[in-house]
């Protein structure tokens, strides 16, 4: 017996038509037929953007946690270019800190030095050939030497607002549905982020929600008295330390310990450890956004992460994903 159902997808979260699920003996993917009993077929790991290296086990991961439902499912994700756009027609959006670049509020010394910074270490960052042990201390040298010059210019907490206003940061097409789903079914969604926490918090009030199901853990500002920035808080938060510190000396995973699957959603292979502290994983389902260099570094992130997207500015993969979950148990 093979049995087909058509569902309505949401029209904000993704592209118009039916969402078909197949229940039946096998799972067709653009790598291979996927033979693993009953399997609901999501279309959107078929198109050709989408990677899969061992597609019998994201079939199986997937599964569990559809059986398992919205109860057990907790969501970790970077912020910049994972749920934020890389490029939008075209032109490359801001992250967190090219926002400051963009306005008009800092001074001219610091744009200047900014872009020099990025320009000499983001090739770097992005070099597939370096080991991440070999890059640590290049982006710890990096990100001292941006904080260090954010803090001479002394701005102040409202300019924040008013510079990522007139940014070019974008979230994905689907990002709001996505928060308001995780929201709506009461599922912890962790942002882990190398970038600025004061505009995180700025971007997602200013083109969606921040809903208290969110816990943004990134470099925040320190100010004084009189609203100047004096430095950042706590210990300094780059690509490649996200298995530091931070939320893993908490007790936020231990507090999450009966949500034992993760969806964990990056764009670096730092980003894999962000979800290093959580505690009974039985689950985890690791989502990649390659954004550049796709080409020689494709290979290694299909190694790393269990889907690979490419060069894609939507969610549409991910909320596919979501919407069984949510769905298995209404």
């Amino acid at each position: 017996m093979y049995l087909t159902l058509l569902l309505w997808k949401p029209q904000k979260a993704f592209k118009t038509g039916p969402l078909v699920i197949d229940i039946g003996y096998q799972l067709r993917s653009s790598e291979q037929t996927w033979r693993t009993g009953k399997m609901n077929d999501i279309p959107e790991l078929n198109l050709p953007h989408v990677r899969i290296a061992h597609p019998e086990h994201v079939s199986e991961v997937i599964q569990n946690m559809i059986k398992d439902g919205h109860d057990k499912l907790q969501v970790t994700a970077d912020f910049d270019f994972t749920l934020t756009k890389f490029k939008a027609n075209g032109t490359q959006c801001a992250g967190t800190h090219n926002v400051l670049e963009e306005g008009h509020v800092l001074p001219d010394f610091y744009k200047d030095e900014a872009r020099a910074l990025r320009d000499h270490y983001f090739p770097i960052e992005t070099n597939p050939k370096l080991t991440v042990e070999e890059k640590i201390p290049v982006m710890v040298e990096w990100w001292t030497k941006a904080h260090d010059l954010l803090t001479k210019c002394h701005i102040k907490r409202d300019d924040v607002r008013k510079m990522v206003e007139n940014s070019t940061a974008r979230l994905r097409d689907g990002c709001t549905w996505f928060f308001d789903q995780l929201q709506a079914s009461e599922i912890p969604l962790l942002i882990f982020s190398a970038g600025i926490g004061d505009v995180i918090i700025e971007v997602i009030k200013h083109q969606a929600t921040l809903h208290d199901n969110m816990k943004v853990v990134s470099n925040y500002l320190e100010y004084d008295e009189q609203g100047q920035m004096t430095g950042f808080q706590g210990d300094m938060i780059h690509v490649y330390n996200k298995n530091e510190g931070a939320i893993h000396d908490s007790d936020y995973f231990q507090n999450l310990e009966h949500r034992n699957n993760i969806i964990l959603m990056g764009d670096s292979l730092g980003d894999l450890h962000m979800a290093d502290g959580a505690v009974g994983v039985q689950n985890k389902l690791k989502i990649g956004f390659l954004n550049v260099k796709v080409a020689e570094s494709l290979d290694l992130y299909m190694k790393r992460y269990d889907i690979v997207i490419l060069e894609d500015e939507t969610l549409d993969v991910v909320n596919a994903i979501l919407q069984k979950v949510l769905q298995s148990k209404q």
